[in-house]
């Protein structure tokens, strides 16, 4: 298949992740400093890139990858030196810097002011939108203000398994619009700032009914999840079963249909749905999809799911930008010869190529701090020893450079 000239390779990361260094540099903490993770484990040292993030940059050097996404560090915004630093390496190295201002580490000061179920908190997120686009807008290549709000308010807000933990169901709907809200928010903050390409990075599923009975449950799932994110930003609407549930004031749906450059899809599997059991207080529940080989996750390898996602976005919303894969990646164990992970990527690489994408981001450089699930799952093309902090290219990361050269 014949790529555009400018397609554009690239690998992803984020902040929290990978950095460690929790006490450095006027860092405050974030919400997830010390939420519960697999057997204890926190993110404070990491994958120690504040410290490492030369030797990471060789790497993708090596690679031979055309950007970099990264995410700021909101609880970082007293001090911006780290990314100064790293933008600049990045560009020596001929790679463009690609930048997320927010993975979902929320200040715990903000936190504790309201956090995202507070509409001021999408105000506040403007505000650090211009203290980092002032000091990094002349360098960065393309700009990502929010990254994955479904999960955010779904994993954070909905079912508490993520930070900050709170279990809200359906009362965690305001967290969407104020997710949203600030991202068109920061959209004119970047641009004011003089910020070049500005996308998005939503989480997206297809929505499989178990049944022909059960398309009214994959209905309701995809609209919470794919269209509550997607709707406002490229139409100034709310999929209708959902917007009364929402705090829109007038003149928000404006802010949030900000134009946009791209548009970021991070894919990882479909979801399969039924109707729901008798008692449960949501309208579907959540089927395995077992007919696919898996990840150490236990997620479905589907390939053509992302083709058709992509094919939905567009079918939905005839102007779509023009769209980047900004996250696809797998969890496969310590395995240096990883060659379930090279058949994902190959598998996923296709499928983007067949659906028209500008661009393909790995998830991710190096194995790193998995959230709840702490340092139990690899997604690295880069096995990382945590103890001694040794990177070990993996064959998936020969496998991507020479696809890359190809």
């Amino acid at each position: 298949m014949t790529l555009p000239d400018d397609f554009l390779w690239g690998v992803s990361t984020s902040a929290f992740q990978i950095e460690g260094a929790f006490h450095e540099d006027g860092r405050v903490p974030s919400v997830w400093d010390d939420f519960p993770a697999f057997e204890g484990q926190t993110a404070a040292v990491a994958c120690d890139h504040y410290h490492r993030y030369r030797e990471d940059v060789a790497l993708m050097r090596d690679l031979g990858v055309g950007a970099y996404r990264f995410s700021v560090a909101w609880p970082r915004a007293a001090d911006l030196g780290f990314y100064d630093r790293l933008v600049d390496l990045l560009l020596d190295n001929g790679i463009a810097p690609v930048a997320t201002l927010y993975h979902w580490d929320t200040p715990r000061s903000v936190e504790d002011a309201g956090g995202w179920l507070a509409r001021d908190t999408a105000f506040r997120f403007a505000e650090y939108a211009s203290t980092v686009a002032a000091r990094l807008a002349d360098r960065v290549a393309m700009w990502i203000p929010i990254n994955e709000p479904a999960i955010l308010t779904l994993l954070g807000h909905a079912i508490g398994q993520h930070a900050p933990g709170k279990a809200l169901l359906y009362d965690a709907l305001p967290v969407a619009h104020h997710l949203n809200l600030a991202h068109g928010l920061a959209v004119q903050a970047l641009r004011s700032s003089g910020a070049r390409a500005i996308g998005t990075a939503n989480n997206h599923t297809p929505a499989w009914p178990a049944t022909p009975d059960d398309v009214e449950a994959a209905h309701a799932y995809s609209a919470l999840h794919n269209w509550l994110f997607t709707d406002p930003l490229l139409a100034g609407t709310y999929p209708a079963e959902l917007a009364d549930r929402l705090p829109i004031q007038d003149g928000d749906l404006a802010i949030t249909a900000e134009p946009l450059d791209f548009y970021g899809v991070n894919y990882y599997n479909p979801t399969r749905l039924r109707t729901p059991s008798e008692g449960n207080p949501l309208p579907f529940e959540l089927v395995d999809i077992d007919e696919y080989p898996k990840t150490a996750f236990d997620w479905p390898v589907v390939p053509h799911g992302l083709r058709e996602m992509v094919a939905a976005l567009r079918e939905r919303h005839p102007n779509l930008p023009p769209v980047y894969v900004t996250e696809s990646g797998c969890s496969f164990g310590e395995a240096i010869e990883d060659t379930d992970r090279i058949s994902y990527l190959d598998g996923h690489i296709e499928a983007a190529l067949e659906a028209g994408v500008r661009g393909y981001f790995v998830w991710s450089l190096v194995d790193n701090f998995e959230w709840d699930s702490g340092y139990s799952q690899r997604f690295g093309l880069v096995h990382v020893d945590y103890e001694t902090q040794k990177r070990t290219p993996r064959a998936s990361f020969a496998w991507y450079r020479d696809r890359i050269r190809r």
